[in-house]
């Protein structure tokens, strides 16, 4: 293949990534956004597979069955509620293979070289540092939302102090190497030192910033991606790579703005620590009201406007099917129904928006926060299931929380509010729920899936 058909094919590539891109912005052409992504990786990889002078075919199609017996059947069987998991241990996978590259072509240039170019040397080593550091991190996110390790923060004294050595030490490796000691076990070294710090980085936070945590390593992933394609001296790699880098960085502060928090806040606040009953405490002698299936069918059928509020909750009792259909009751009677998604609701970006849409649920009935929020006085009964921090009245009343400040859904604002929830454990930032103890507030201790089913049974048996 000439080297000006390889640069078109390629620049095709690089066209497909930022369509791609721009369709998955919007749910109606998101699945076509993903195909087209998938069309452009196809098409790089059967353009690097035909370059001249490239061996190996037999290894490299070993990899890639092994790669998709596995990839493939994990990603058509995980839940709904492991997906993000899933997704920070497919991005780890993919830093953890820039840093192996970086190691391999390390390992076959300088030897070669005699001195590498200094554009070389960073080049490799910034890919080497990053990606060992997106792997790293990644698999602790991944043992934290699989609940392999625990989802608080894991802190200890001077870990701020040991983190910055570590990283310091890796700096200073590469310096070393950059300034021309050119030896393999200096980048092992950092490589391993990289490690440690992705280790260390990602145990202090908590699991309410996990979202966060997760896009952030993304684009981690995406900048290791790109360092390598200057490695490789592969367009296509480095445009690809700052693509994913990009929208990883800016969706991380957009979320960080949805948390009304800093990103420094986040990566070293150890936000979680807090335990239960944290900031103004609850007056002792409150309680709750609770209810039953029976009266809450009452209430929404009666209802003319009536707003779900879907968490993670929702998501681990997988009744995203049941919402839907109970919405589709409650809309053959009559009542308007709309669902009010937050940010940061879920435990990744668009977690809510994906959970609903494999359910089917139309999507002009979701409203983001600032929408809902402005139709909620004139809402009937909210019906919040499985959310807890992000329809907590504390982020607005109470400066000692430490949510205070961050937007929520402000569902204290409807006529009547209905939390379904299994008991009155704490969300992921662990504190108390003001909203529960509420006077329009009633509680229904129940599994999301069985409370939605009772639900719609006694809708229709009105």
């Amino acid at each position: 293949m000439s080297d000006n058909l390889t640069e078109l094919l390629f620049l095709a590539t690089i066209i497909s990534f930022i369509l791609a891109l721009r369709f998955l912005s919007s749910p109606k052409r998101a699945r076509l956004g993903n195909q087209l992504g998938a069309l452009g990786m196809l098409l790089a990889i059967v353009v690097v597979l035909s370059q001249e002078g490239l061996e190996g075919y037999g290894l490299m199609a070993i990899a890639m069955a092994i790669g998709t017996v596995i990839g493939a059947p994990a990603a058509r069987k995980v839940k709904m509620t492991a997906m993000p998991q899933m997704v920070a241990l497919f991005n780890g996978v993919g830093g953890g293979a820039a840093a192996l590259v970086s190691l391999a072509e390390f390992h076959n240039l300088a030897p070669a070289a005699g001195r590498l170019d200094a554009n070389e040397s960073v080049s490799i080593l910034l890919s080497a540092l990053i990606g060992s550091v997106s792997f790293a991190g990644s698999m602790i996110a991944f043992a934290k939302l699989q609940e392999l390790l625990s989802g608080r923060p894991i802190v200890y004294p001077g870990q701020k102090f040991v983190n910055a050595a570590i990283m310091g030490a890796a700096v200073t490796l590469a310096a070393v190497v950059v300034a021309g000691t050119e030896e393999q076990w200096l980048v092992v070294a950092l490589i391993a030192a990289a490690l440690v710090f992705g280790v260390l980085f990602v145990l202090p936070i908590g699991g309410a910033d996990m979202p966060v945590v997760i896009s952030l390593l993304n684009a981690f992933t995406g900048l290791a991606a790109s360092a390598t394609g200057f490695v490789l001296h592969e367009n296509v790699l480095i445009v690809s790579g700052m693509l994913v880098g990009a929208s990883g960085t800016l969706l991380t502060l957009k979320m960080g703005k949805a948390m009304n928090r800093s990103i420094a806040n986040v990566l070293f606040g150890a936000f979680g620590q807090v335990q239960a009953g944290g900031g103004a405490a609850i007056e002792e002698g409150r309680t709750v009201r609770a209810t039953t299936a029976e009266d809450v069918a009452i209430m929404l059928s009666y209802a003319r406007k009536v707003v779900f509020v879907p968490g993670y909750g929702l998501a681990v009792a997988q009744a995203q099917h049941d919402c839907r259909a109970l919405g589709e009751l409650l809309e053959e009677r009559g009542v308007d129904i709309k669902y009010g998604i937050h940010p940061v609701a879920g435990r990744m970006p668009g977690h809510m928006n994906v959970l609903l849409a494999e359910a089917n649920v139309p999507y002009d009935q979701l409203y983001e926060m600032d929408e809902i929020n402005a139709d909620l006085p004139q809402t009937d009964v909210v019906l919040v299931l499985g959310a807890n921090d992000v329809v907590n009245p504390a982020a607005k009343t109470d400066p000692s929380s430490p949510i205070y400040g961050m937007p929520i859904i402000e569902v204290d604002r409807a006529a009547a509010v209905v939390v379904v929830k299994r008991s009155m454990s704490p969300g992921f930032a662990g504190i108390d729920n003001p909203l529960f103890y509420g006077e329009k507030t009633s509680m229904l201790f129940a599994d999301a899936k069985a409370a939605l089913e009772q639900i719609a049974a006694a809708v229709k048996a009105l």
